[in-house]
């Protein structure tokens, strides 16, 4: 017997062990029903996007002038598109026209149209959008449409087969499947989602796209991708859809999101906490601020707290208790499990309203009006910002490679509370400081980092 049949002997040797073993044969999941039931549901969402004289003269400099002269250099005659074009994926919610989608999607558009399964083009109308759960909703005139079943996240297990149907690099009506790689995954503190991990292929252009469970129910908003090119890599997350429907219901009636507000500052509690603070395991979010005249104040917490519950729910980390405390509604009484000194207390507290902390829509650019690019982008502190950071100013959300800025050290997330010695409370007092800068010298910056505050020298050019 030659090796290569020895070998194969071996294999289906070993093969029929395993199913033996398992008793489970590995089949593979047809969707091919599901999908030509749900597509009708699923659009194509097309954005046009004007683009500012800084994002033109950006596009128009190679890469390497760029790094040598800045972003100010104008090339003659080069002809660069005024409106940038994007795409991404959305789904039908009700039979009158609304549908849902992903805020990054339609962030920043002065147009959106959707293309249907039948080739039709509508006009579609951002009804609102929150950029904390990424989560966004259109509508389009018109009825009848084939509106989509929802079905119960929370009962989606590790290991459950999933489809996804979207438009990934503009390939229209494309379909995906794979499992529930893992449950409640956060990718920031800031957008506390407890994502649903996939390993099902999402590309540039799923985004905003249903993902299914085997009932051809929506369990989640396909939303964003864990790479390293830009392109898949087997990790994807999608927003539980009773996430998105609980903000796609407040913008409809309300035109905006409400989320509760407990007024303290947190942090997880590793391992070295857990000895100290005589745990048996790394649990519960230690509180390590609580602000003045807040629910938390008025119900007894203190710094130094571990919140081990919250609502009957066990808290492992950090993100666990900002999740539960987005699903509370304003004007109800939480009721947490304390470990204060050693011992556990119970306590409650009446959470209000949250400050609006949804920055406007559209970021402030340092090339307005007359005076230097900076080569970055601002917007105001919120409200809720202000309270826990205790100052005034405006907080940098991008820079631009090769800008003024980004040659100085200023970093996205940096505070701006003076320029020139001059304060800068909000983003219209700092353009306007801008507007005025001397050229060819260095100024001032004031700004608040990671909660420390330092000074940072800025060439003007």
């Amino acid at each position: 017997m030659s090796m290569k049949y020895v070998q194969q002997g071996i294999f289906a040797a070993v093969c029929s062990i395993v199913v033996s073993q398992s008793g489970i044969a590995a089949t593979p999941v047809d969707f091919s029903s599901l999908v030509q039931t749900v597509s009708p549901a699923v659009v194509r969402v097309n954005v046009s996007k004007k683009l500012s004289q800084e994002e033109l003269l950006q596009q128009q400099m190679p890469e390497l002038l760029r790094r040598f002269f800045g972003n100010n250099i104008q090339i003659p005659n080069q002809r660069i598109p005024q409106e940038q074009s994007a795409y991404g994926s959305a789904f039908f919610i009700t039979k009158d026209g609304y549908l849902l989608t992903n805020h990054h999607v339609v962030s920043d558009a002065s147009k959106v149209t959707i293309t249907l399964n039948d080739r039709r083009e509508i006009d579609a109308e951002l009804v609102g959008s929150d950029a904390r759960t990424d989560v966004a909703v259109l509508k389009v005139k018109g009825s009848d449409f084939p509106a989509l079943r929802t079905g119960d996240a929370n009962r989606l297990k590790v290991g459950e087969p999933v489809l996804a149907i979207g438009s990934p690099f503009g390939f229209d009506y494309s379909a995906s499947a794979g499992i529930v790689s893992a449950k409640s995954r956060t990718m920031s503190r800031e957008n506390a989602v407890p994502f649903i991990q996939t390993d099902v292929a999402l590309n540039p252009g799923n985004s905003g796209g249903p993902l299914f469970n085997q009932q051809g129910e929506v369990v989640g908003i396909n939303s964003r991708i864990f790479s390293g090119t830009g392109g898949y890599m087997g990790l994807s997350f999608s927003i539980p859809i009773d996430v998105a429907m609980d903000v796609a219901n407040q913008i409809i009636k309300t035109g905006k999101v409400s989320r509760a507000y407990l007024g303290v500052m947190l942090q997880d509690i590793d391992r070295n906490l857990a000895e100290a603070y005589e745990l048996s395991r790394p649990e519960g979010a230690l509180v390590t601020q609580v602000s003045e005249d807040t629910p938390a104040s008025k119900a007894g917490l203190k710094a130094g707290d571990i919140i081990l519950a919250y609502n009957g729910t066990t808290i492992n980390r950090t993100t666990d208790l900002i999740n539960l405390i987005n699903r509370t509604r304003p004007n109800q009484t939480a009721t947490m499990v304390v470990q204060r000194n050693n011992k556990q207390l119970s306590l409650s507290a009446m959470l209000t309203s949250a400050p609006d902390d949804t920055p406007a829509a559209e970021s402030m650019k340092t090339d307005q009006g007359k005076g230097p690019s900076l080569g970055m982008q601002l917007r105001d502190l919120t409200p809720a910002e202000t309270q826990s950071l205790k100052v005034k100013g405006v907080v940098i959300t991008d820079v631009l490679p090769g800008g003024l800025a980004a040659h100085a050290g200023l970093l996205p997330g940096d505070v701006i509370t003076r320029l020139n010695n001059t304060e800068t409370p909000n983003a219209v007092a700092l353009l306007n400081v801008i507007r005025n800068l001397p050229l060819n010298r260095v100024v001032r910056v004031a700004i608040q980092r990671d909660g420390v505050p330092a000074i940072v020298g800025l060439r003007v050019e």
